[in-house]
Formats: structure tokens, C-alpha cells, sequence
């Protein structure tokens, strides 16, 4: 198994990884196979119109997380680290009075959003809580085209074939994930990571580069981490300039450029209690995560509802961590890619599927141990840090307040990376021996996943999300 820092670290739009990025995607690779003429009916006449419906957790939250907007951008031709997020309402409002679409290398279609895009509240696809089918017809209304997918966390989308062969274990058919061969470390656990790093005497970070040049150059590595750090920092910067309130409906109002003006206005005047850095950490957060609410452009880390926590902790360690360095930024990215590639591998990183223990956890853990290295942390110091923060974020459940990525998630992800901060100082006070292996909790994390109602992964169906104010 090896899965990219670039297919962790995605740049894309709000608010959702899994509920807007993924169905965008999805809907621009349906065109592609328009386009290539893939598994035509046979018979079909020529092309003519679209559809799509949505199902499982898209259905029941698609509102509130643009799920429905985003098959629009797809249909399109838009895709989501290249989309403008200003220029999204123009285009939705020409497409609901146009009721076509003109996607490059494809004929006019026909597709009016009112009628031929369907939330099915009733059918939930035996593959994945984030289903939906996309379908093209010929021109007197005869199918052309049907495909599946499934929106599986952090914006990774596999068609039904695709997420057959992930049960199979078949990684020639995955659209994502790559075969062993070539890459000098393919550790697909904690345990072989650091069996492999004492054999070859390397560090996490070091391994993880190694993979990656096996598939692309120095040069171009460095240049593709720094576009993914600044576009981090970027969201922070915006977030923290940002006021008004959120849309959607519950009228929640951007909090993070009030609390940074405090913050600022009490530095260097003796005026802060020693908690106040962990006000710091949130307020990075909570400025990534209200732009996630609002449709800003953001990075998946490893998916947008929990895209505050991670660049939190390197802001963190960039403005407030003594002798902070480039290179530490440059190895606590590459060992958080490392711990969440293993915990997308080995259980889910998908709050539709294992609640938000697998969004904010898997952040926070990916943080924790990113950080332990930037500060020179062990291996085993590393995989102890993500232990810890792992641990401590079992069983949350992912309970949006009408379908909206804002409460609890905002602040949520403050709380994600003040965890990830306290979990790497602790393993840093320790030798790295631990009770608990970073193996053992990501199953736990997965069976607690499997065992937990599906009211409380992402459907809204329970816990705060029916227990709101009456007014």
C-alpha cells in the first residue's frame, strides 16, 4: 500500500471533502468517460442529457454540504482544486435558468438541476454511506451511460468496480492507492514503519521522502510541499482577515478575526494567562474551518470538515515553537502524511463511515506526530505521539447541526489540535515505549466505527443534531 502526501493533502473547496470535493470529482471523471465513449449502451444514439442521485449520508446531509452544487460544478466541468470559489453562485444561477451544461469536449447537455438532480432519502448503496449514481442518456432518452461511486473521505472517489477490488485487496484496480513495487519503504502499518526505520536507520520523514522520489523528483517534491504549506497558511491568513456570519441557515457567526484581535492586543502586555497559546491553536483552526464553511478554498487533512486541525499545529510550530525551521515544516508534513495514510489504509479517515474519530482523530493523530518530529522527536516518539491522539478521540461521533459543517466542527477542530500540541509534548517527555501500539488503536477506531449507529456518522440523524434550540 502506498498512498501519496499529495493524495492525503488536496487542495479543494468547502465544506466538505466527502460530501462537496468527492462528488465534484466524481461527476468530472463521469465526463471523462463521456468523453472516451467507456461502456456505452449498446444501441444508444447520441448523447443528450444527465442525471444524478444521491444517496446514503449525500442524501440526508447534501443540503447543507453543497453536495447538490458540487454535481452541478462536475456536470460543468469544474473541479475542485482549480474551481474559484467566487465565481461558484454565477454559475449555479446560469445553470438553474439555462438547465444545460457545455463541458469541454462533450455536446450540449441537458440537465436541469430541479428535476433530473434527486436526493433518494430511501435507497442506501450497499458499498459506502456516500453513494451516488450518475447517469447520461441519448437524445430521445435512452440510458448511455450509468456509473456508481462512492465519496470515501478526504475526496477520494472509487467507482463500485474500484471499491470491489479495495475489498479484494486487488491494488492494480484502485484508482488511488499503488502496487509495493518501486517504492523503498511500503509500510502498511505502524509496525512495519518502525521495524523498517530501525533496519535502515532512517527517520519517518526520511522514509516517506524516499517514497515519494520514487515518483518524482526532489525539485519537484519541495516545490509541491511548499504550494500545499502556503495554501494552509493562505486559509489561516483569510480566515483570521474574514467577519459576518455563515451561510446555511443557522446563522453562526465567524468568531476567529475577534478572537486573533484580542490576542494580538494583549501581546507583549503581560496580560495573558499561560492557556492563552492554546487560544492561539484554535483560532488557526477555527479560521480554516469557518472558510470550509463558507465554500473557501481549502486542504484536505485529511478531509476538509477536519482541514483546521493540522495547519493549526504547523502555524503553531512555524510562530511559536523555539527553533522552529523549513526543515521541520518540510518533515512534520511528510510524517503526517505518513500516520494518515495508515489510518485510511487500515480503518477510515470518512466520518459517513467510522463518525468524526476518523476525520478530527485521524487529524489530530496526523498532527501529533508531525509535530513530535518537527521537534526532533524518535520514531518510536512519533508513532507514540499519534497514538495518543488517536486514543483520546475514539468514539466521537460526527453529528452536524442541519447538515452543516459548523457546529460542533469549528470549534472542534480547535480542540484537535490542542490535543495533537499535548500529545506530542507527552510522548516527547517519554523514550517512545508504550502500552498501547498506534496498530491497536486505528482498529479500534475501525471496529468502534463499525459498532456505531449510523445516527452518528454524518447523517444528522442524532446526537447534537437533534438537540438543538427551539429558537
Amino acid at each position: 500500500m502506498f498512498l501519496s502526501i499529495f493524495d492525503i493533502f488536496k487542495v479543494g473547496i468547502g465544506p466538505s471533502s466527502s460530501h462537496t470535493m468527492g462528488p465534484m470529482s466524481a461527476a468530472a471523471r463521469f465526463l471523462q468517460d463521456l468523453r472516451e465513449g467507456r461502456d456505452r449502451e449498446p444501441g444508444a444514439g447520441e448523447l443528450g442529457g444527465l442525471a444524478a442521485s444521491l444517496h446514503g449520508s449525500l442524501a440526508f446531509t447534501g443540503k447543507g454540504h453543497a453536495t447538490d452544487r458540487a454535481v452541478m460544478l462536475g456536470f460543468l466541468g469544474f473541479e475542485p482544486a482549480t474551481l474559484d470559489p467566487d465565481a461558484v453562485d454565477g454559475l449555479i444561477a446560469e445553470l438553474e435558468r439555462e438547465k444545460v451544461v457545455s463541458p469541454d469536449g462533450l455536446p450540449r447537455l441537458r440537465f436541469d438541476p430541479s428535476v433530473d438532480l434527486v436526493f433518494d432519502y430511501d435507497l442506501t448503496l450497499p458499498g459506502h454511506a456516500n453513494g451516488m449514481i450518475l447517469k447520461a442518456f441519448d437524445t430521445a432518452g435512452n440510458l448511455y451511460l450509468q456509473e456508481t461511486y462512492y465519496s470515501i473521505g478526504g475526496g477520494f472517489v472509487v467507482t463500485e468496480r474500484e471499491l470491489d477490488a479495495i475489498g479484494r485487496g486487488d491494488a492494480s484496480e484502485l484508482h488511488a492507492q499503488k502496487e509495493h513495487e518501486g517504492f523503498p519503504y511500503p509500510f502498511g502499518s505502524a509496525r512495519e514503519m518502525l521495524e523498517m526505520g530501525a533496519a535502515s536507520g532512517k527517520t519517518i520523514a526520511e522514509m516517506k521522502e524516499a517514497n515519494e522520489m520514487a515518483m518524482r523528483s526532489r525539485a519537484e517534491l519541495d516545490r509541491d510541499l511548499v504550494v500545499i504549506r502556503d495554501a494552509m497558511f493562505d486559509c489561516i491568513d483569510r480566515g483570521l482577515r474574514v467577519e459576518g456570519e455563515l451561510p446555511g441557515g443557522l446563522r453562526v457567526k465567524r468568531r476567529a478575526k475577534h478572537i486573533h484581535e484580542q490576542l494580538k492586543a494583549e501581546q507583549g502586555q503581560n496580560l495573558s494567562q499561560p492557556h492563552t497559546i492554546n487560544d492561539w491553536m484554535s483560532v488557526y483552526a477555527m479560521a480554516v474551518n469557518e472558510e470550509n464553511a463558507a465554500g473557501g478554498k481549502v486542504v484536505t487533512s485529511p478531509t476538509n470538515g477536519a482541514a483546521g486541525v493540522l495547519p493549526a499545529v504547523l502555524r503553531y510550530y512555524r510562530d511559536h515553537c523555539v527553533g522552529a525551521t523549513e526543515a521541520g515544516q518540510r518533515n512534520f508534513l511528510l510524517v503526517a502524511a505518513a500516520i494518515g495514510g495508515l489510518i485510511k489504509h487500515n480503518a477510515s479517515i470518512s466520518g459517513a463511515e467510522v463518525g468524526c474519530q476518523g476525520e478530527v482523530g485521524s487529524a489530530s493523530a496526523m498532527a501529533a506526530a508531525g509535530l513530535c518530529a518537527a521537534l526532533g522527536g524518535t520514531n518510536h516518539q512519533v508513532e507514540n505521539a499519534a497514538e495518543i491522539a488517536l486514543e483520546h478521540h475514539l468514539g466521537m461521533t460526527c453529528d452536524p447541526v442541519g447538515g452543516l459543517v459548523q457546529v460542533p466542527c469549528i470549534e472542534r477542530n480547535g480542540l484537535g489540535a490542542i490535543k495533537a500540541v499535548s500529545a506530542a509534548s507527552l510522548a516527547l517527555r517519554g523514550d517512545g515505549q508504550h502500552f498501547m501500539p498506534l496498530d491497536n488503536c486505528i482498529e479500534a477506531m475501525r471496529q468502534t466505527g463499525l459498532d456505531m449507529s449510523t445516527k452518528y456518522k454524518e447523517t444528522s440523524q442524532g446526537g447534537l443534531a437533534v438537540n438543538i434550540p427551539e429558537c
